[in-house]
């Protein structure tokens, strides 16, 4: 399923410093039954938001209206667990574009590429150094330029460069997954094959 389009995005952000957040943490388990990705939005973080037998917790960073923007925040270790890619199912249906993080497990990342949702490693001491922003000034912003591959905290200048893999980087650039990217590559396959056919 084509997602859409990610060149540069500005947004302010939502802060959850919290190390080592699984999968189950994330989208619980009763929740996979569903057939189709929308929907895991209103699921994001269940357990956390709604404990108590459904009652909303004031205090969870969801829940707190102070809080919005595209990009989520993260501590180290995100996305460990279980291979679940409802995770990322329920962060990109809840809006988020990107999660920062110092370290994300390595299926966590490829789950991410491969739905949209671009995640962002950064150093441990510029991760807490932007934790600590957000939480003070919820209307702290950040850049995140894809096609030069920066990430930029705006009212800091604190800049970095980080990596991605250069197929998913196009694929997220043009907003295809990889059944998208194929397809897109159709007319040169049918000539590839063509050529092959003249030869024999």
């Amino acid at each position: 399923m084509p997602k859409e389009k990610f060149d540069i995005l500005e947004s302010t952000c939502v802060p959850l410093p919290f190390d080592n957040v699984d999968t189950d943490q994330i989208i619980p388990a009763r929740f996979l039954s569903a057939t189709s990705r929308e929907g895991f939005g209103d699921n994001l973080f269940r357990d956390w938001r709604y404990p108590k037998g459904g009652e909303k917790n004031s205090d969870f960073i969801l829940n707190n209206t102070a809080y919005n923007g595209k990009v989520l925040v993260a501590g180290k270790n995100f996305g460990s667990g279980s291979s679940r890619e409802h995770a990322v199912w329920a962060i990109y249906d809840y809006g988020f574009r990107a999660v920062i993080s110092s370290f994300f497990a390595d299926i966590f990342m490829n789950n991410a590429l491969n739905n949209g949702l671009l995640p962002i490693v950064i150093s441990e001491e510029l991760l807490k150094k932007l934790q600590d922003l957000v939480v003070k000034r919820p209307d702290t912003k950040v850049k995140i330029d894809l096609d030069k591959q920066t990430f930029t905290i705006m009212s800091t200048g604190d800049s970095v460069r980080f990596n991605i893999n250069s197929y998913k980087k196009e694929c997220l650039l043009k907003g295809l997954d990889d059944i998208d990217f194929l397809l897109s590559l159709k007319n040169l396959i049918t000539g590839y094959e063509a050529g092959k056919n003249l030869v024999k």
